[in-house]
C-alpha cells in the first residue's frame, strides 16, 4: 500500500469510528478504496449506494486480464459500525452456479461427460420421465422439472427434511415440455450436484475447491466454504433487505447440502477477480470450453429466455445479456452480488453488496461506462435501434419535441416505436435523474398508445416524481378508465388522496 492509499485507508477507518447508527436506516455511505485511488467512479458508487440504500459494497474491475481496480465502500455491519475492507466476505448466492458451470466443463474435458447426453445415462436411478433431459437443459433451467423449493429463498417442499423433499419432488410431473420454456428451478442443480459427485468420485464441493479455488489461491473463499448462508464466518458482511425506507437483517435461509450447487458460497471481489483471470487465461478449462459454457441455450422455438429483458438468456450456470453491443455474462446471486464478463471488451466487473435487492445487473453497465464511455446511459447505450434514432434527434432538438420528432421519423423513415421500449427508456431517464426528459418520453407513449393503461400509469408516476400531484391523479384516473379493476392505480390514488388532504 503506497502512502496515498494509506492515507485513504486511515481516513476511512477514522470516519467509520465516528459514524453513529442508532437505527438500521441509510447511512451516509463512506468509501474506502484501499487498493485504488479515489476517483470519479468512487464518487459515483457512493452516490449510487445512497440512492439505493446499500450499506456496503466491494468492487473489482479486470481489464486485459489484469486487476485495474479493487475498492471497498460503506459498512459490512451496520449494528457494530464495521467498515467494509478488502477481506470482507460477501455471500454470492446463485453466482455459485458459475463455479458449477466450470466444474462441468472440466468433466467434459476429462471425457467423463457429454452435455447433450440424456441424464439417465449417468443417473439411471432418477425417475424414468426425467431420463431424456440433458445436462445442458438442467444447467439452463429449461428442463421443465418440478421445483424442490416452495416460495422464496430455500424452503423445501417438505418440512420433513432434505431426503423427504428429494423423494417427494421425484413423484411430481413435469411442469412443461422440456426445452420449451425457461423457469428458474433448483431441482436442476440438485441433480447436477449428484452428477458431479458420481463422475468426479468426490463431493462436488471438494471437486470445485480442488480444481478452482485452490488453483486460484482463493483463501478467503476456501475459508467460507459452501455453507456461508448457514454458518457464521469471521469477517463477513451481514445481509440486509429494504422494508420501506429502512433496512433490516435478512431472514436467514437454511440451505441444505444438496442445494449448495445452487447457492452457498461467499467470496471477496479481489478473489473473484483473480478467479476470472484464471478462467479467461485457460488455467481451468480451454477457450473452446469457455465458449461452450457461455453460449446461451436455445429453446425449441429457436429463442433464448432468461430472467428479464436485460438478463435474456441462460447458459451453463451463467445468465446472459445477449445483445448486439457489448454482450455480457452475468452470474448474479441473491439480487445483491454479480460477476460480470464482457468477452468482446476483455473486461470483467465484480460487484458484491450486502443488500438484497441492490440489483447489480441494473447498474454494472454504467460502471463499465467509466472505462468504455459509449456504454454510459447518457450516451444512449442500451437503447433499441429505433429508440436510439429518436434519442439522437431529441438530444439535439430537445425532449419537448418528442411527439413531433417521433411522428416525423415514423412518416419519413417508416420507423416504429414499441410501447415497452419507450417505457423502458423513460425509466432509464428517471434512473439518470432526468425527470423532465422522462416525462416527455412517457407523454410520447400515451400519444402513440392511447388505449394502453400502462402508458398512463408510467406518466402518472413521472408526474408524481416531479411533485405534480394533480396530474398524477388525473393520469391514474385515466388508468382506471382503461382498466377499471387495476389495483395498483387504486392504491396509488388512495396514497395521493392522503397527500392532498
Amino acid at each position: 500500500m503506497n502512502t496515498k492509499d494509506n492515507i485513504v485507508y486511515t481516513a476511512c477507518k477514522k470516519l467509520a469510528k465516528k459514524l453513529i447508527l442508532p437505527t438500521i436506516t441509510l447511512l451516509s455511505a463512506s468509501f474506502c478504496a484501499f487498493s485504488a485511488h479515489a476517483d470519479e467512479l468512487d464518487q459515483w458508487v457512493v452516490e449510487l449506494m445512497q440512492k439505493r440504500n446499500i450499506p456496503g459494497l466491494q468492487l473489482a474491475v479486470v481489464r486485459d486480464n489484469k486487476v485495474t481496480k479493487v475498492a471497498s465502500y460503506g459498512v459490512a455491519n451496520i449494528e457494530d459500525n464495521i467498515a467494509v475492507d478488502g477481506n470482507t466476505l460477501f455471500a454470492i448466492n446463485s453466482a455459485t452456479k458459475a463455479f458449477v458451470g466450470v466444474a462441468l466443463m472440466q468433466l467434459v474435458e476429462q471425457k467423463k461427460l457429454d452435455l447433450n447426453a440424456p441424464i439417465g445415462t449417468y443417473l439411471p436411478e432418477l425417475p424414468t420421465e426425467w431420463h431424456a433431459i440433458t445436462t445442458r437443459e438442467l444447467m439452463s433451467h429449461t428442463s421443465g422439472l418440478p421445483d424442490i423449493i416452495k416460495g422464496e429463498v430455500a424452503d423445501l417442499i417438505s418440512d420433513q427434511g432434505p431426503d423427504d423433499a428429494w423423494q417427494l419432488v421425484q413423484t411430481k410431473p413435469l411442469e412443461f415440455e422440456t426445452g420449451t420454456r425457461f423457469k428458474y428451478n433448483q431441482t436442476n442443480y440438485v441433480i447436477i450436484g449428484k452428477l458431479i459427485n458420481k463422475l468426479s468420485g468426490m463431493p462436488f464441493q471438494q471437486f470445485i475447491e480442488k480444481n478452482q479455488l485452490q488453483q486460484a489461491e482463493m483463501s478467503r473463499t476456501l475459508e467460507a466454504g459452501f455453507n456461508n448462508l448457514n454458518n457464521a464466518v469471521k469477517h463477513s458482511a451481514r445481509r440486509y433487505e429494504n422494508q420501506g425506507d429502512e433496512l433490516f437483517n435478512s431472514r436467514e435461509a437454511i440451505f441444505s447440502e444438496m442445494l449448495q450447487t445452487a447457492a452457498g458460497m461467499a467470496s471477496t471481489a479481489a478473489e473473484l477477480a483473480n478467479w476470472l483471470i484464471a478462467l479467461q487465461t485457460n488455467q481451468f478449462i480451454s477457450e473452446d470450453s469457455i465458449q461452450q459454457m457461455w453460449t446461451p441455450t436455445r429453446l425449441k422455438s429457436g429463442h433464448t429466455q432468461g430472467f428479464n429483458q436485460r438478463l435474456n438468456g441462460y447458459s451453463l450456470g451463467w445468465p446472459v445479456m445477449d445483445r448486439e453491443e457489448h454482450p455480457a455474462l452475468a452470474a448474479v446471486g441473491g439480487n445483491r452480488a454479480g460477476i460480470f464478463v464482457y468477452p468482446e471488451d476483455n473486461m470483467s466487473i465484480v460487484i458484491l453488496t450486502n443488500l438484497m435487492g441492490a440489483m447489480p445487473s441494473q447498474f454494472v453497465d454504467e460502471i463499465a461506462g467509466f472505462y468504455i464511455p459509449e456504454m454510459k446511459q447518457e450516451n444512449g447505450f442500451g437503447l433499441p435501434k429505433n429508440i436510439k434514432r429518436l434519442w439522437q434527434v431529441l438530444e439535439v432538438q430537445g425532449y419537448e419535441n418528442a411527439i413531433v420528432a417521433a411522428d416525423q421519423l415514423s412518416k419519413e423513415k417508416k420507423i416504429q416505436f414499441a410501447e415497452n421500449d419507450i417505457n423502458l427508456w423513460g425509466y432509464s431517464l428517471i434512473n439518470q435523474d432526468k425527470l423532465n426528459e422522462a416525462l416527455a418520453v412517457f407523454k410520447l407513449n400515451t400519444h402513440l398508445y392511447p388505449n394502453s393503461y400502462n402508458t398512463f400509469d408510467s406518466l402518472a408516476e413521472a408526474y408524481w416524481y416531479l411533485g405534480n400531484l394533480k396530474q398524477a391523479i388525473a393520469n391514474y384516473n385515466q388508468v382506471l378508465k382503461l382498466k377499471p379493476d387495476n389495483a395498483h392505480a387504486k392504491k396509488q390514488l388512495a396514497k395521493l388522496a392522503e397527500l392532498t388532504q
